[in-house]
């Protein structure tokens, strides 16, 4: 049995190609802009999934770049009317339909005050692709199923290719370019063992840290709408912080652990959590010790996670269905949310 989730999750690697071949002119012309005259303040507007990638792209720009990135409060334009301040604003906005207001509307308010305002849209003839000034399509073709996969992955990419151009780091964009590559082994990965382990659960964690947890926050998204699973993502230095006091008697973990500088301590979290009695579920490369849920690497360990998630998402589907869920028609929720 499949679904239209499995179907356009599978599909992520080509349309990651589609994406990689195009418009390679407008990116440069973006990173080169972004160099010439560097933003003084930058800012993303996203929600769902959508923000989860911006979270990504805000992590590769504050690492990479030393540029602090916010998250716009989305009811800051929309319901307060407040009057930001634009002059040397870049302003990055997430969607996969390009129709809800709370993204348009902030989008076209920071153009008009004089902001530099990027959009990346699935639909380039969407009212927010038309506020913004720099619009890059995600190339992803239509995605039918109301939980975003390819879509999502698609927007993690666009993020990258950015802080490539911007930087003018050839070696990310050389392992940009292979990529679709690592996500066609990633799709493979057997991550079954997950499915005994969360088949019953009601509540769980994911725990990530660095680029790793914009792909933690989507995987608890994820288990949220389309298993009916209360889970929640924190960092692993965040979970320390509180969270941890629920973990015992197979509490159930997820923890997503790439490589990179976060590594080292996602694994002791690991551990510690299942010294409190947790089920701990670790996602890490083979050969990492304790892992169950294999990872493939990419030619650069910033793109680790979006390897991390294309694993993830058949293992969801499969877990919804063992549920007693179908998928493709999560309860409550559309594929298009306009809100303000």
């Amino acid at each position: 049995m499949s679904s239209l989730m499995l179907e356009e999750a599978l599909s992520a690697p080509d349309a990651v190609a589609r994406q990689l071949a195009a418009d390679p002119l407008s990116y440069a012309r973006l990173g080169q802009a972004l160099q010439e005259r560097p933003p003084t303040s930058v800012l993303t507007i996203a929600r769902g999934s959508s923000d989860h990638a911006a979270h990504y792209l805000a992590y590769l720009v504050m690492a990479r770049l030393g540029r602090l990135v916010t998250s716009l409060p989305m009811s800051l334009i929309t319901l307060y009317q407040s009057r930001i301040h634009c002059e040397g604003l870049l302003s990055l906005a997430f969607s996969q339909s390009g129709q809800s207001p709370d993204l348009i509307e902030p989008t076209r308010f920071f153009r008009e005050g004089g902001a530099r305002t990027v959009a990346f849209v699935n639909a380039s003839g969407s009212p927010l692709a038309a506020a913004a000034e720099h619009v890059f399509e995600l190339h992803a073709g239509p995605e039918k199923s109301v939980a975003a996969t390819k879509s999502y992955i698609a927007q993690l990419v666009a993020g990258a290719r950015v802080v490539a151009a911007w930087q003018r780091d050839d070696a990310l964009r050389a392992a940009l370019n292979v990529l679709p590559m690592a996500l066609e082994q990633a799709a493979r990965l057997d991550w079954s063992a997950a499915l005994p382990v969360l088949q019953g659960a009601d509540r769980l964690f994911v725990l990530g840290r660095g680029t790793g947890l914009a792909v933690a926050m989507e995987a608890a998204l994820k288990l949220k709408e389309t298993c009916g699973i209360q889970a929640e993502a924190f960092s692993g230095a965040e979970v320390k912080h509180g969270p941890m006091a629920l973990v015992r008697d197979g509490y159930p973990l997820l923890v997503f652990a790439p490589r990179g500088p976060a590594q080292a301590g996602l694994l002791a979290i690991a551990e510690e959590m299942r010294s409190r009695g947790g089920r701990v579920l670790l996602a890490a490369p083979l050969g990492t010790p304790g892992v169950e849920l294999p990872l493939v690497t990419t030619g650069n360990e910033d793109l680790d996670p979006i390897a991390l998630v294309q694993s993830f998402y058949p293992m969801v589907e499969a877990l919804a269905r063992a549920r007693g869920f179908d998928p493709d028609v999560p309860p409550n929720l559309a594929k298009v949310t306009k809100t303000h």
